[in-house]
């Protein structure tokens, strides 16, 4: 049988940002993805839109906040990331949006970053399973904040105290995306990609899911990636370049 081959990921970068909706959205799938290009020097930074402080139903969203905050800076210490910003916009009510933009372009244009990784912004997984409305407001902000972030008219009252428009973004990944088309070996650190999704404990017992297995979980998805990329395991992504005509 013929398997639909995914493309090498370019890694000729030095910095990157991390855009999702909340704490643990990269862990699952992404981080071992992570700790390969920290494991490389890159540079590479985590933006959480909310803090997941609606996550925990059990759990009052103050207390909630401080525990899934405590937890993402955690996990993203596993796999090698020391800067994790929290926009504290709330948690389940995400809207798509200029204010959402603006937002996010402000965080771009502070990181000039190379590459912006954001997750899974389509209207499911590739199934039946819907997508939440958080990520998929999250994802396409993200896609359109990079290109407000190079166009110095838009959001211009962000551009003072020496910052200034950032235009270097050459491509933005969204990370189990049904849709992707390139992927990343993530063999050698699939073990700290799994380590980071355990830190999130109180999260994951907060579901209710005693059995749940992380290394399985996430085995399922990176083992057929691999399959798709010549690995033993990968990390799927969807690949916008942001140049003209490419």
């Amino acid at each position: 049988m013929d398997i639909d081959r995914l493309e090498p990921l370019d890694e000729e970068w030095e910095r990157a940002l991390c855009v999702v909706a909340h704490p643990d959205d990269l862990e699952f799938g992404a981080a071992a993805a992570i700790a390969r290009w920290t494991g490389q020097g890159k540079e590479i930074v985590y933006c959480m839109v909310t803090s997941g402080e609606a996550g925990i139903d059990a759990m009052a969203p103050d207390e909630c906040r401080r525990v899934r905050e405590a937890e993402q800076v955690a996990s993203a210490a596993i796999v090698g990331v020391t800067e994790v910003e929290f926009l504290g916009l709330p948690d389940g009510i995400l809207e798509y949006g200029v204010p959402l933009r603006r937002e996010i372009a402000h965080v771009v244009r502070r990181h000039r970053p190379d590459i912006v990784i954001t997750g899974n912004f389509q209207d499911t997984w590739g199934g039946r399973n819907l997508n939440q409305a958080d990520h998929i407001a999250a994802g396409r902000a993200t896609l359109d904040a990079v290109r407000d972030a190079a166009n110095r008219w838009v959001f211009h009252e962000q551009l003072v105290d020496g910052l200034e428009p950032w235009g270097g973004v050459r491509e933005v990944w969204a990370c189990g995306s049904p849709s992707s088309g390139h992927a990343v070996d993530t063999t050698d650190t699939f073990d700290a990609g799994v380590a980071s999704l355990e830190a999130h404990g109180a999260y994951i017992d907060g579901l209710g899911w005693q059995d749940f297995d992380a290394r399985e979980f996430l085995e399922g998805m990176a083992r057929q990636t691999g399959q798709r990329l010549g690995t033993t395991f990968a990390a799927p992504f969807e690949v916008f370049p942001m140049g003209w005509g490419e």
